[in-house]
């Protein structure tokens, strides 16, 4: 009856380490509710009270030394939001005059740009789709 007893004091312990989570958003505190849990699992399967407090430090530094440090990478990196030139290249774009390696029109993110084949062969009619590579001064450079 005592390892019943300790595994729901380990769950109540769970619980109360949970509750600063929900207020504080203090996420290692999760990671200490998880660790309590793994003690309770502990005690429910027989362990002494001695295992039971090994298994949860072990848990709870385990995940504290693993998950924030990768939670804390992830919480500092910001998405890569390109702008202005750097945003153009890569998109797609209509034709609208004869593109070759010397001039043309393009429709390019709405506006009308004029544009130039990256190799001097090529050419492009007007209502091609083509992908712009790069930027060169105002003109599109495009295959």
């Amino acid at each position: 009856m005592a390892s019943v007893d300790a595994w729901v004091w380990w769950l109540i312990a769970a619980v109360g380490l949970g509750i600063p989570l929900v207020i504080t958003a203090m996420p290692e505190m999760a990671m200490f509710a998880v660790g309590a849990v793994a003690g309770s699992v502990t005690a429910a399967l027989g362990g002494n009270v001695t295992v039971q407090v090994i298994v949860f430090a072990a848990v709870s530094t385990a995940l504290i030394a693993v998950v924030r440090p990768i939670a804390n990478r992830h919480r500092t990196q910001r998405p890569e939001q390109r702008t202005g030139i750097d945003a153009l290249k890569g998109r797609q774009a209509v034709v609208l005059q004869r593109v070759d390696g010397q001039s043309g029109r393009i429709k390019l993110a709405g506006e009308i740009w004029s544009a130039r084949a990256l190799q001097d062969d090529q050419v492009y009619e007007p209502g091609q789709r083509v992908d712009v590579v790069d930027i060169d001064g105002a003109t599109a450079v495009v295959m």
